[in-house]
């Protein structure tokens, strides 16, 4: 029997590679104040059921590949709730990124980790404060991405639309490729309401969810096109993966990468970017505005989250008891939420106006309520 040429080997190999889901847990999460705090971001929150946003996300990948080859990547404050949150996901798995340098640097240092295990395989990345509704179709989709990936091509999920949108960035897509896959033709920045209408109707874009998937090698590749400090940077880490000098080069080299997202970085500049469209019902739960797209609402289009919530000629609102009862009456789309040592009440429209109760306590350093 002829032997297989080198071509043919890379071909199996690459067909072969495993799948290695990365969770980005470096989030503050301060549009969820006063439940969400420094030492307790948004994603080891129960906000779409009742298990955090970050189990919810381990969960949703059981198909795709097994905890042992799950990475996590956070901060040294976070650490020790990720374990505690994820525990089947092992010890050394849990990557501590020095100080935070946004997502180009935390997904170039787990690129580093897997391909010390397996340079060709692929990294499905997703962030850890997410919702999906439809598990079967957001696997469907991560299965379709793994494909396009093995095959050399960096892939994002896109979500079909279903309003015009302004918190979003979009994605543009162009020719088709294999199945529902299409080529990105650019990558849009949060629009304007009138720009949003435009492209629900156009029904050439679909919202970008941040989730990627590429094989190590690929990326290891743009990081060096596209990005040469960070490559530069990451080279020393790298070389000293697995020995006892990696924590030293980590803590030395971390700093130096760029701080820029990898949408700026890579995804806007590669010319192989592929996009998968899904249906998943996904929400990115980015405030208390969103609570009623993922959790249950009575005939008046209320969320009540608590056993002791009255709520009396009430419509649309958002309420979060946690020991003490809370009564809201004759009230219209409003949010009410008490963490105990601090209660938020804010008409439902301003929900993203949260992050200036923030700005103000960090401003008469009331540190013990961040």
């Amino acid at each position: 029997m002829a032997r297989a040429t080198a071509k043919q080997q890379r071909a199996a190999t690459t067909k072969d590679a495993r799948v290695f889901p990365v969770i980005m847990a470096g989030g503050s999460g301060t549009r969820f104040w006063p439940l969400s705090r420094v030492a307790r971001p948004k994603q080891f929150l129960p906000l779409a059921t009742g298990r955090p946003l970050i189990v919810e996300t381990l969960a949703r990948l059981k198909g795709v590949a097994p905890p042992r080859q799950t990475f996590v990547v956070c901060g040294a404050l976070h650490a020790p709730l990720v374990r505690k949150a994820l525990p089947a996901v092992p010890k050394p798995n849990v990557l501590v990124e020095p100080q935070a340098r946004n997502t180009a640097p935390a997904i170039a240092l787990a690129t580093a980790a897997v391909a010390h295990l397996d340079p060709r395989g692929v990294l499905v990345v997703l962030p850890s404060d997410q919702h999906v509704a439809d598990v079967a179709a957001f696997q469907a989709s991560v299965a379709e991405a793994v494909e396009l990936a093995r095959a050399g091509h960096i892939v994002t999920l896109g979500i079909h639309p279903t309003r015009p949108e302004t918190g979003y960035g979009y994605i543009q897509v162009g020719e088709p490729l294999s199945g529902t896959a299409r080529r990105v033709s650019r990558f849009a920045e949060k629009p304007d309401r009138p720009t949003a209408e435009q492209y629900l109707v156009s029904g050439e874009y679909l919202w970008n969810a941040g989730l990627f998937v590429f094989r190590a090698d690929v990326m290891l590749e743009a990081f060096k096109h596209h990005m040469p400090a960070l490559a530069a940077a990451l080279e020393p880490i790298r070389a000293a993966w697995g020995t006892r000098r990696a924590e030293r080069a980590l803590a030395r080299h971390f700093p130096d990468m760029p701080a820029t997202s990898i949408d700026y970085g890579i995804a806007e500049k590669a010319s192989n970017i592929a996009v998968v469209p899904s249906r998943c019902g996904w929400s990115d739960v980015g405030s208390f505005n969103a609570l009623p797209e993922v959790r249950p609402t009575d005939e008046s289009g209320n969320v009540a989250v608590g056993k002791d919530v009255f709520l009396i000629d009430a419509a649309g609102c958002v309420v979060v008891a946690k020991d003490r009862p809370i009564a809201v009456v004759g009230m219209k789309d409003v949010v009410v939420v008490d963490a105990g040592d601090a209660m938020l009440v804010l008409p439902k429209e301003r929900s993203q106006d949260v992050r200036k109760v923030v700005e103000a306590l960090k401003a008469k350093k009331r540190l013990s309520l961040l």
